[in-house]
C-alpha cells in the first residue's frame, strides 16, 4: 500500500505529520507528499514544497511529488478532466510518481472541489481519506458526491481541537472518525515554529502580559463591510484591554491595509495598552503560545478552539453574530466554524455532547439531503431552545423552509405563494382561471357555431 497526501494547507500538513507520528494512519510501503499551491495568486501563498519551515515535516515522507507543474498551465482548482480522460491520466500519473500496479491510499483536503475531487475520481480504486483543515472539516459536504467515490471514504483524519465533538464530513458514508490528540498536534506546531525562529517575534517574547488579536479579512470574503471590519476589529482591541492585557500583538491578514493597523495602535494607546503588530509566517497558533498570551481575540478563527485545546488559553470571539446572520447562502461553509466559535465563547455550550448536538443541528439545516439522518436531532434541540438562541444559528426563514420547531407563521404573501395539493396557491389560481377561459371557449363556440 502507497499513501499519497494530496495537501494544499500547513494546517493540513502539520495535521498528517501528527496523525503519522502517532501511528494512527497505520503501515505503508511508502509515503508521497503531494504539494499543491491552490492560492487564486499562488505567489502570495505558503509553499509547502518549498518553505524551509516546513523541511522536518517533508522528511516523514519517502519522497515529494508537486502538482503543479504536472497540471500546468491549468490552475489546480480548474483541473476538471472530461471522464473519459481519467483512465489514461491515472496511466500517466502512475508512471510519473512511479506507482505501478501498487494499492493507493490517497489523502485529500477539501473533497468537494478540484484538485483533489479530481485526484478522487482519477486513482479510481484507491481507498479515500479526508485530512482536515480546521473547522471547515466539521460541516457536511457540500453537495452529494457519485457513489463510486462515497462509498470509497474510509477515515476523516483531524485535530480534535473542539475536544469530543466529530466532524460531519462524509459522516452519511459511515467513514471513521479518525481524531489527532491537541498533545500530538502540539508537538508538531512546536516543531513547525522552531525550526526557523523569527527574530521579530522573539523580540516580543519578553514577558509582558500580552493579548493575541488575529485579523481575518472578513470584508474580502463579503461578510461586512471594510468599515464595519475595522469597527470590529476596535473592538477586539477593547476586549483585549478588558480582559487585563498590557499589551496587544496584531496579527494582520496578509491582504489587509495598512491603515487599518494603524486604527488599531491608536486605538490600543487611548485604552492605555502597549501596540504591536506582528506579520511574519509563524502559524497563529504558535505565535500564541511563544509570547505566552494570556488571551486571543478573532472573529471565529480556528486559530481560537486550536490555542484553547493545546493550552487552555482564554479566546474571544468577536462579531461571529453578524457573521451567523449574513452568511448567504445558508449553506456558506463558514458557517460551521462560525457556530462553533461562537458557542465555545458563549455560556452553555461547554460540554462536548451539546456543542456536538449543535454542530449536527446547524449541519442537518445546511444539508438536510445530504445529512438528512440528523433531522431527529435537529428536532430535539431547536424544540428545546428558547427563540433568542435558535434563530442565532438557524435563521427562521430555515426553519420555514425545513419546517423545523420554531419556524414563524408565514406571511400573507407566503401563504399565497405556498403548497396546496400539491401546487403552490398562485399556481392553483392559475390553473383555475385556465379551466375558465377554457371552458368559455367551449360555450361560446356552442352558441355561435363556430
Amino acid at each position: 500500500m502507497i499513501q499519497i497526501f494530496a495537501l494544499h494547507s500547513a494546517y493540513g500538513l502539520m495535521t498528517a505529520a501528527a496523525a503519522i507520528d502517532a501511528g494512527l494512519l497505520g503501515e505503508a510501503e511508502q509515503r508521497i507528499l503531494v504539494p499543491m499551491n491552490t492560492a487564486k495568486v499562488p505567489e502570495t501563498a505558503v509553499d509547502l514544497e518549498s518553505v524551509p519551515r516546513f523541511a522536518s515535516l517533508r522528511a516523514r515522507f519517502d519522497r515529494v511529488e508537486a502538482l503543479n507543474p504536472l497540471v500546468d498551465p491549468r490552475h489546480p482548482t480548474q483541473w476538471t478532466p472530461d471522464e473519459q480522460d481519467l483512465p489514461m491520466l491515472e496511466r500517466l500519473f502512475r508512471r510519473a510518481w512511479g506507482l505501478g500496479d501498487a494499492d493507493i491510499e490517497l489523502f485529500v483536503q477539501s473533497p468537494q472541489v478540484a484538485p483533489a475531487l479530481t485526484l478522487m475520481a482519477l486513482f479510481r480504486d484507491a481507498r479515500l481519506c479526508v485530512i482536515g483543515d480546521g473547522l471547515m472539516t466539521h460541516s457536511p459536504i457540500r453537495s452529494a458526491l457519485p457513489r463510486q467515490l462515497t462509498e470509497r471514504v474510509t477515515r476523516v483524519v483531524h485535530p480534535d481541537v473542539v475536544p469530543g465533538v466529530a466532524p460531519l464530513v462524509f459522516i452519511e458514508t459511515g467513514a471513521g472518525r479518525v481524531p489527532v490528540a491537541p498533545a500530538d498536534f502540539g508537538a508538531v506546531l512546536r516543531e513547525v515554529g522552531e525550526a526557523q525562529p523569527d527574530a521579530a517575534l522573539e523580540t516580543l517574547a519578553d514577558g509582558t502580559r500580552t493579548a493575541l488579536v488575529i485579523g481575518q479579512y472578513l470584508s474580502a470574503l463579503g461578510l461586512v463591510t471594510a468599515a464595519e471590519e475595522g469597527r470590529m476589529l476596535r473592538d477586539m482591541v477593547d476586549r483585549a484591554v478588558e480582559a487585563g492585557a498590557e499589551r496587544v500583538v496584531f496579527k494582520p491578514h496578509p491582504s489587509a491595509l495598512p491603515v487599518l493597523t494603524e486604527s488599531l495602535a491608536a486605538r490600543a494607546h487611548d485604552r492605555g495598552a502597549a501596540f504591536a503588530v506582528y506579520d511574519g509566517d509563524q502559524p497563529a497558533e504558535y505565535v500564541a503560545e511563544r509570547l505566552g498570551v494570556s488571551d486571543v481575540v478573532a472573529g471565529f478563527s480556528s486559530a481560537l478552539p486550536t490555542v484553547q485545546a493545546l493550552r487552555g488559553t482564554r479566546i474571544h470571539a468577536v462579531g461571529t453574530d453578524t457573521v451567523l446572520a449574513r452568511l448567504t447562502p445558508f449553506e456558506n461553509s463558514n458557517r460551521i466554524p462560525a457556530t462553533i466559535v461562537d458557542a465555545l465563547t458563549r455560556d452553555g455550550w461547554d460540554q462536548p455532547g451539546r456543542m456536538q448536538h449543535l454542530v449536527d443541528t446547524v449541519g442537518y439545516a445546511m444539508q438536510p439531503e445530504v445529512v438528512r439522518q440528523l433531522r431527529p436531532r435537529a428536532v430535539e434541540l431547536l424544540g428545546a431552545l428558547p427563540a433568542s438562541e435558535r434563530e442565532r444559528y438557524v435563521t427562521p426563514e430555515r426553519l420555514r423552509a425545513l419546517d423545523l420547531p420554531g419556524a414563524p407563521d408565514p406571511t400573507p404573501l407566503q401563504r399565497a405563494l405556498g403548497p396546496a395539493g400539491g401546487v403552490g396557491r398562485l399556481e392553483e389560481l392559475r390553473l383555475t382561471a385556465a379551466g375558465a377561459r377554457r371552458r368559455a371557449r367551449r360555450v361560446w363556440k356552442e352558441a355561435t357555431g363556430r
